[in-house]
């Protein structure tokens, strides 16, 4: 075998590289073929003048690659050439318990992937139409212009002063007892939500929820490793003896409650029973995360005032949102807090997401500021009073007669319970081949049970959308009833 090395040049590779790479050349240019017999270690390096460990070194080079293979009294030879099979699989990675938990409560939920053009009752997503699109525009270009490059860096932890300073107003006007260094500005309730978790818990817990609830915090405890605990809802409220017994226990942290416009009943609990919840909260010492996400939603009746405002203990950390009052896109919120919770708000933040964006948090606060929030919600609450009287009626009116529903004074949702042989989680595939879409009753449990309730929205639909929808909705439930289908009902 001919080889030719270079051993004067102090540049050229070592020795038993430049032999591995001519005997490779020889082989992709055909010149050796698959079986061919090598020179034994000692035959070569005697020819080429050269230690036999170079010799090895080279062979063992081309063995690793591929390119050679040597059996023990036989010799080294070329190598069959190997041929390409199909890619291989990405390795599966292991993932946390949590995440498989959280994928598996996932996978449970209402998918609508298939019905674009269905009448959307599922939705708790106003749509674009309601947004304050010009006035919002008009916001960001006078921040922008005051502010300048300032308001595209990281953001205070705690949040842009000026919107605390706007949003503190008007809590205080709602008889909260709060300053703008109370207040932590978060991405939407959805993020307060997993913030307060975080504040009072860890994993193992248990948090006390009503029952049904809000389908995100029981997401939110999945991935956070808590348990729920369920407390059922009553007309007024979560009931009082039963949270009690919750409260008791030592595992329990922690009480999870939306007394205004409630998700998913739409009901508001009165101020009395309000003042005997905190009552409770206070004998057991469990913190109370009221989420008030529509708070700014009402439109008939009288305000009720917040169990942060009727807190004198300290207990309440309040939960405010814009993303059904204003748009979701902006992503922001509020939570307000007393003491060592504050700072620890702070911290929690700081470790998350760096405060979110002061761009977008001073343009919703020159809004709040210039009262074109005011007048957006002047606009929003005539429009949401129109069409859940819309659907109030067409339910009246095109519902079987042992069909209740809640009425709203404020939000976007309605609860119906139909007659407790209805599966709603079994209608909804009924509905959807219909046309319509609602959320069941199922999703709003802690444990996905079989429901006859079920949440219509008026997010995403006029008021003629709205009759047809309940029309063809109603044809949907009677044909259920007529065949019997299985399920368990809510209290209410």
């Amino acid at each position: 075998m001919q080889i030719s090395l270079d051993r004067r040049n102090a540049g050229s590779p070592p020795v038993y590289r430049q032999i591995a790479a001519q005997i490779r050349a020889r082989i992709e240019a055909g010149e050796l073929d698959a079986g061919d017999r090598l020179p034994a270690i000692r035959d070569l390096a005697r020819t080429l003048g050269v230690n036999r460990d170079t010799v090895a070194l080279a062979y063992d080079a081309l063995a690793t690659e591929g390119s050679l293979e040597s059996t023990v009294g036989r010799g080294t030879f070329v190598r069959e050439p190997t041929r390409p099979g199909p890619p291989l699989e990405p390795p599966e990675l292991r993932l946390s318990p949590l995440v498989d938990g959280l994928l598996e409560f996932e996978r449970a939920r209402p998918h609508y992937g298939g019905a674009a053009d269905a009448i959307g009752f599922h939705s708790l997503v106003p749509e674009p139409s309601l947004y304050p699109v010009a006035a919002f525009r008009r916001s960001v270009n006078r921040v922008l212009a005051e502010g300048g490059g300032e308001l595209l860096l990281y953001g205070d932890r705690q949040g842009h002063p000026g919107l605390r300073e706007v949003l503190a107003e008007r809590f205080a006007q709602q008889g909260m007892r709060v300053t703008a260094q109370d207040l932590t500005l978060c991405q939407g309730a959805s993020q307060g939500i997993a913030l307060a978790l975080r504040l009072f818990t860890r994993p193992g817990d248990a948090v006390a929820v009503e029952e049904p609830t809000y389908t995100n915090v029981l997401a939110a405890l999945r991935s956070l490793g808590l348990v729920p605990v369920p407390v059922p809802m009553e007309e007024r409220g979560p009931d009082l003896e039963i949270l009690e017994r919750v409260l008791a226990r030592p595992e329990v942290k922690l009480l999870y409650t939306i007394p205004t416009f409630h998700n998913p009943l739409g009901t508001t609990t009165p101020r009395a029973h309000r003042r005997e919840l905190l009552a409770v909260a206070a004998r057991a010492g469990t913190p109370v995360v009221e989420d008030a996400y529509e708070m700014d939603l009402r439109f008939e009746g009288a305000e009720v005032a917040p169990l942060a405002a009727l807190d004198g203990q300290g207990l309440v950390v309040h939960l405010y949102s814009l993303s059904k009052s204003l748009f979701p896109g902006a992503r922001v919120g509020a939570i307000t807090a007393r003491g060592r919770a504050v700072e620890g708000l702070r911290a929690l933040r700081q470790a998350t997401d760096l405060g979110g964006s002061p761009l977008l948090q001073a343009a919703v606060a020159e809004l709040v500021a210039s009262g074109g929030y005011d007048r957006h919600l002047l606009q929003l609450r005539r429009t949401l009073k129109r069409r859940i009287r819309t659907l109030l009626e067409a339910l009246e009116s095109e519902m079987p007669g042992e069909v209740r529903f809640t009425r709203p004074q404020g939000g976007y949702q309605v609860w119906v319970e139909l007659p407790g042989s209805v599966d709603t989680r079994e209608l909804l595939a009924d509905a959807m081949r219909a046309g319509v879409l609602f959320a069941p009753g199922a999703a709003f449990a802690h444990d996905g049970r079989r429901s006859s309730g079920l949440r219509l929205t008026v997010a995403q639909t006029d008021e003629e959308t709205i009759r047809r929808g309940v029309g063809i909705l109603a044809k949907v439930v009677q044909t259920s009833l007529r065949s019997g289908v299985r399920g368990s009902s809510v209290q209410l």
